[in-house]
């Protein structure tokens, strides 16, 4: 998310350094504060002064930005304190509105939200996948439905952010790796969904913004170094280090549906397509050693652990063994990121009763690196609050009328 580096606006890194210009330093200072107010509620002056170290000119002056901005209100009054009572200032939540995507194989999730974080209104559809044209086309027609359920003009609404499966470069502006959606990989895919939507649009892969949302709302608040472990359709990985998302040099920090761990044949072509992991651990992977135990058809993941919590034998198995690959997967991502904390998530991590136990013994078993464990906060939700997340941080950018602050590289993809 864009925020100030390398001091008052410089970039050590690429050797350059700007001035901190009054511009630029009142723009940081009123970001503060604004983000302060969202996370806090209604404050005076001296409490904002008091919990963000700033002076209480500086306060003054950014309020006095922020409320002709028309960003921040004045509500009110404090009460019984000592002294006069003090003017409260809150952010004002309907100076814009975020719209969140979550797209999936089976399922598209939105929701819109004023500029607190709040929801205001949420659907869910089964996933029209046919062809990516035909994806396109439901998410813009539940994104405009969902303004208008809420009572907004869609000119009201800032910045949209969708995540979806696949690798997404910061660089090219690209969409990548995502064989569950048909078509999602073309060329022009950000463009086509920008066009749809017909306002600003920031793309992410969607356990990076599973991640972002458990830090911003669930069991990633106040943890530095966590990893979200997505386990549904695909499998794959959000790396939160240092307190930031980690995404990598073009993009693929977590895709690791990819790692060769020996499962299945990393060769063979069939399983290069989705990657050896996720034919291996994901949803294929619970099929296929459902088939081979035994177990009748149809099958799918959420029969085999079904019939395992009723207490049949050859589902107990494939869980057992489901746990087992997962505790690898885990033994080996543990010494190379060191996280304090594996959250485990999507529709298969979401079964704690059948794994979580399964999965620790293995570890402990396997490895002397034994982060915590625990199932996702958020559970169907972690992306789409991931989403509303980033496009409020895009949305605070965007309705500044003054200096920004630098942008950090490695930023999702924002279309123009």
């Amino acid at each position: 998310m864009a925020n100030a580096t390398g001091g008052a606006g410089g970039d050590a890194a690429a050797g350059t350094f700007a001035p901190g210009t009054p511009r630029l330093l009142r723009a940081i200072n009123e970001r503060t504060i604004l983000e302060f107010l969202r996370r806090r509620g209604p404050a005076s002056r001296a409490q904002v002064a008091r919990e963000t170290g700033l002076s209480k000119p500086t306060v003054s002056l950014a309020l006095g930005g922020l409320a002709g901005a028309g960003l921040v209100r004045e509500v009110g009054r404090s009460s019984g304190g000592k002294g006069p009572a003090a003017l409260l200032y809150e952010l004002d939540p309907e100076a814009g509105w975020v719209v969140g995507i979550d797209v999936g194989r089976l399922w598209v999730r939105a929701a819109i939200a004023d500029l607190s974080g709040a929801l205001v209104a949420r659907a869910t559809e089964r996933a029209r996948v046919r062809s990516a044209a035909t994806l396109i086309g439901q998410i813009g027609r539940m994104a405009h439905a969902l303004a208008a359920e809420a009572g907004i003009a869609w000119d009201q609404v800032t910045h949209a952010t969708v995540g979806s499966p696949g690798v997404v470069d910061p660089r090219r502006g690209s969409v990548e790796l995502a064989p569950n959606l048909p078509g999602w990989g073309r060329k022009g895919l950000v463009e086509a969904i920008h066009q749809e939507l017909g306002t600003g649009v920031t793309f992410d892969n969607d356990v990076n913004l599973a991640a972002l949302g458990e830090q911003t709302r669930g069991l990633g608040a106040g943890v530095s170094d966590f990893v979200f472990l997505w386990i549904g359709t695909g499998i794959g990985l959000g790396v939160v280090a240092g307190g930031a998302l980690h995404r990598g040099a073009h993009g693929y920090a977590g895709e690791i549906a990819y790692l060769p761990l020996g499962f299945t044949d990393p060769h063979d072509p069939a399983t290069r397509r989705h990657g050896p992991l996720e034919d291996a651990v994901a949803a294929p992977g619970i099929v296929e050693m459902a088939r081979a135990i035994g177990l009748p058809p149809p099958l799918t993941p959420k029969k085999v652990f079904a019939a395992a919590r009723r207490g049949d034998e050859r589902a107990v198995r494939v869980v057992e063994q489901a746990a087992g690959r997962l505790a690898t997967v885990i033994a080996t991502v543990a010494p190379i990121l060191d996280p304090e904390l594996v959250i485990l998530g999507g529709g298969i991590g979401a079964n704690e009763d059948l794994l979580m136990n399964r999965i620790e013994e293995e570890l402990r078993a396997i490895s002397p690196f034994r982060p915590r464990l625990a199932r996702s906060a958020l559970g169907e939700d972690a992306v789409l609050h991931g989403a509303v997340s980033t496009a409020l941080a895009a949305a605070q950018d965007l309705l500044f009328p003054r200096g920004r602050a630098p942008e950090q590289s490695g930023e999702a993809v924002q279309a123009v």
